[in-house]
């Protein structure tokens, strides 16, 4: 199995064993954005792949961004693949509760007690945090998944600070099996209108 990075020592802590498995007590330690990614490209060893997305306003019931790049094999050789970056209208700020809808597809191995832990940022501060489960997936499977996100609230102040400052609002996703980090992507935000 291909082993995470260990920089996570330096940002908990001492305390924190000096070991290549990077668990999610770990991640939910984290109290800034990460200056690296904390697994190579490699460490997919299950082959997950991100398909079709939907954002949704869960009020209104209404889809607010929908992409569907499809699933061609790419061979990924650098962290470029790994970095989202989103261009939202600045009242999404203001939204209460959002849902994402993915369609992914799993590779020959199968996937247990997989989860996602995602760490929002604006400015090294930490903003929110969310923790899915999704369980079993079974190998060489396409899955939905559905995210509901409560949207934290934020005062007016800082609303206008995440306008001001396009991609200083980041966030940081983390997806494990079996409690064991596995792939590492990031996202940055931009807010306008």
């Amino acid at each position: 199995m291909m082993q995470c990075d260990m920089w996570v020592k330096v940002i908990i802590g001492s305390e924190m064993e000096k070991t290549s498995v990077i668990t999610p007590k770990d991640v939910l330690a984290l109290t800034t954005i990460t200056p690296k990614y904390l697994c190579p490209l490699q460490a997919n060893i299950y082959k997950l792949r991100f398909g079709k997305f939907i954002l949704r306003d869960m009020t209104a019931n209404r889809v607010l961004y929908s992409a569907d790049p499809g699933y061609e094999e790419k061979q990924e050789t650098d962290d470029s693949s790994r970095l989202i970056q989103y261009v939202l209208p600045k009242a999404f700020l203001r939204l209460k509760v959002v849902s994402i809808t993915v369609e992914f597809k799993v590779g020959p191995k199968e996937m247990k007690n997989f989860r996602m832990i995602e760490r929002h940022y604006f400015r090294d501060k930490l903003i929110k945090s969310f923790d899915f489960t999704f369980g079993f997936c079974i190998p060489n499977s396409t899955n939905t998944w559905e995210l509901i996100y409560s949207m934290p609230e934020l005062s007016e102040g800082e609303m206008k600070e995440m306008v001001k400052r396009p991609n200083e609002t980041k966030s940081d996703s983390f997806f494990f099996v079996e409690n064991k980090l596995f792939m590492h992507n990031r996202a940055e935000y931009e807010y306008v209108g």
